[in-house]
């Protein structure tokens, strides 16, 4: 199994797919181009990827593959049978992204990290690539214990890692589909339309539509918002603090968790005085 060829050619082909449907057929206008945007947000994913490859030579699937070889983890120990613990694996793995997702919104200090993501001016293909390394890294830590913890197949982990890697660009494109069709769409996977108002200026909007792959968590759990109150057309992207065009430069970017105050934009802070 080799999983970075897989996981690049994946991550290569949908990228490619979303940036020409992007410019053939766009959701919004671009308040801001890809020119002030690209190099940051595209610099970021070199920053993240080398780091994850110093600090974790050993990836999600390695993990898995330990996993399998001492018997580790739920589906291991429990003996299932590999179809059923490849199926939950995949839905235990996105749950566990959407409740990690939650928390990096409730808490302040995580929240300063997480918000780098949504000090994009702009959306589209790259503000999916858009983490900020130490996030980054906390977010690695947690899926490879939860992984440890589950004993996830290796086979089960490889297509949960392509699969996040795929609908996190898919649903941060700035396409157009039909609304009649996003709306059966949305019962099966994140679409734009409904991850989009995730990345409005409005804090309520902002804490809603936590799901990246499969939706059915924000349902489930109440943080589902069907549509921003201004509309796809009329909503403002990003948040309050951080609204200059030079704050798309890389180096502003690495930066940004210790610059201001964590205002009002984490769950726990609603209300309350930055």
């Amino acid at each position: 199994m080799n999983e970075p060829v897989v996981r690049l050619a994946a991550f290569a082909g949908v990228f490619a797919v979303m940036a020409v449907w992007e410019l053939a057929a766009p959701r919004r206008g671009f308040e801001i181009g890809r020119g002030p945007r690209w190099p940051g947000n595209l610099g970021i994913v070199v920053i993240d990827t080398l780091l994850v490859r110093l600090v974790f030579p050993t990836a999600a699937v390695g993990v898995a593959v330990a996993a399998e070889v001492q018997g580790w983890g739920l589906f291991q120990m429990a003996e299932a049978p590999l179809w059923l613990a490849v199926i939950a694996s995949v839905v235990l793995l996105d749950l566990a992204i959407y409740l990690q997702h939650v928390l990096f919104h409730a808490v302040p200090a995580l929240w300063r990290l997480h918000r780098m993501h949504h000090t994009d001016l702009g959306f589209d293909v790259t503000t999916g690539l858009r983490f900020h390394p130490i996030e980054i890294v906390l977010s690695m830590v947690i899926k490879l214990a939860v992984v440890a913890a589950l004993g996830a197949p290796p086979v089960a982990v490889l297509v949960f890692e392509v699969l996040l890697n795929a609908t996190s660009l898919f649903n941060h494109g700035n396409v157009a589909i039909p609304p009649r069709l996003d709306r059966y769409v949305r019962w099966l996977v994140v679409t734009p339309d409904m991850h989009r108002v995730h990345h409005s200026a409005i804090p309520n909007e902002t804490n809603s539509n936590f799901g990246f792959n499969l939706p059915w968590w924000d349902r489930l759990f109440g943080t589902y918002r069907a549509q921003p109150e201004a509309g796809h057309a009329g909503m403002t992207i990003g948040i309050e603090q951080f609204r200059n065009s030079r704050d798309l430069r890389l180096d502003r970017l690495l930066v940004q968790p210790w610059l201001g105050a964590a205002s009002s934009y984490p769950i726990n802070r609603r209300g309350k005085e930055p």
